[in-house]
């Protein structure tokens, strides 16, 4: 495998580029494919089958652009399509449940710790055991927040509405006294600030984007698949898309931190 081929990720929108931020942020020398499959999402709303059927379909396109490690950033692909996923991979597999499981493992005190996300990654209980599995950890609040999603990608980020909405979906975490939080969705780091604001400065806020940064960095070392500094036209990054949503470049530099490079729309037969 060649050490400057590029890391995949894919996610059902455009919520992955939370991961790709971070990827890029600590492993500079790395290409990322992206691919968002921005005309089926959401998956969190789907059936198990039809998630691990669009995640396999996702990887496929990735793995025809010649990657060397694949990132599932969809929290709902990797509560569900993880087993098949790495079944039907030539290169290693990384989601992002069990890298922040680990994490807020690392991260809690008291072992009470919360996981927040969509109502399908919550409704799988991935999360939830992966981080029972963990170690140090003897108490799990769940909680489903879908109105997050719609609120990021509307750029309500500091939003008066925003956070009566955080403080309603918070509330029965902060009942259950949690110190560590785990952001099970990668549309919620945007949401950072208006989080510590309502949980307060004793809870821990676990970004699973961070953690599977980590790992992916960690996975290629090993490998001895790290790319060098210093490689003529690298690195490199390409955004594919199954469908271009209005406002997409708006949505995806607010998520990247930056201006991003031409989009490209694919079939999604093709994906």
């Amino acid at each position: 495998m060649d050490r400057t081929a590029p890391i995949g990720v894919f996610d059902s929108g455009i919520g992955g580029l939370t991961v790709v931020r971070e990827i890029t942020r600590q492993l500079p020398d790395e290409s990322v494919i992206y691919f968002g499959d921005t005309a089926r999402v959401p998956y969190g709303s789907k059936s198990p089958e039809t998630v691990i059927r669009f995640s396999l379909e996702d990887s496929a396109f990735l793995l025809r652009k010649g990657v060397k490690l694949l990132v599932a950033a969809c929290n709902t692909a990797s509560s569900v399509s993880m087993p098949a996923l790495r079944g039907g991979s030539s290169v290693p597999v990384i989601g992002v449940i069990e890298p922040g499981a680990s994490a807020a493992a690392r991260a809690t005190r008291s072992g009470i710790v919360g996981v927040i996300g969509t109502n399908g990654t919550i409704s799988s209980g991935a999360y939830q055991k992966a981080l029972r599995e963990a170690g140090g950890i003897r108490t799990v609040v769940a909680q489903p927040c879908p109105l997050l999603v719609p609120l990021v990608e509307e750029g309500w980020l500091d939003h008066r509405i925003t956070t009566l909405v955080v403080e309603e979906y918070m509330a029965p975490l902060l009942r259950e006294k949690i110190d560590t939080l785990v952001l099970g969705c990668t549309h919620y780091p945007l949401l950072k600030a208006v989080l510590g604001r309502v949980l307060g400065p004793e809870v821990a806020l676990v970004d699973s984007a961070e953690s599977t940064a980590s790992v992916v960095g960690r996975t290629l070392g090993e490998a001895g698949l790290l790319s060098g500094p210093g490689v003529p036209g690298l690195p490199s990054h390409s955004f594919y898309v199954s469908d271009i949503p209005l406002k997409f470049q708006e949505i995806a530099q607010r998520f990247l931190g930056r201006s991003i490079p031409l989009v490209t729309q694919v079939e999604v037969g093709d994906a």
